[in-house]
């Protein structure tokens, strides 16, 4: 199920609260690697009450240093998703445009919903 349409109030608190005090734990130690990256990637998305209130420049922050200590086309892939929902589809479509993912569906399911967004639609059934 896609992040926004997941129903935010069926995640369970108990655990997301424990996760991220283990996580201030681990990047108070100021050596932050992959894991921690991707951790606090995910806590950005757990303090948000709905996808709407995602601070996506936050998200795009921690990727920047994820792609910096992981630089793989995955990551590249879902930087520029978080790109797109601050500067919009057109820029994460041009970053998108650069990856050589052609093997992964992931890939072509974001472009095809970039596409799709700027009204492209017949360049996004076909990438879909």
């Amino acid at each position: 199920m896609l992040l926004g349409e997941q129903d935010r109030t069926r995640w369970d608190r108990a655990l997301i609260e424990e996760g991220q005090a283990i996580l201030r734990r681990c990047l108070g130690r100021n050596q932050p690697g992959p894991y921690q990256l991707q951790a606090a990637i995910n806590a950005v998305h757990a303090d948000a009450g709905a996808i709407e209130e995602t601070d996506w420049s936050q998200i795009v922050a921690l990727y920047d240093q994820l792609l910096a200590v992981a630089p793989t086309p995955v990551v590249a892939l879902n930087r520029a998703i978080a790109i797109g929902e601050v500067q919009g589809p057109a820029a994460a479509l041009a970053l998108v445009g650069e990856l050589e993912l052609d093997n992964y569906h992931p890939f072509h399911a974001t472009r095809a919903d970039l596409l799709r967004r700027l009204g492209r639609h017949s360049e996004a059934a076909a990438a879909y």
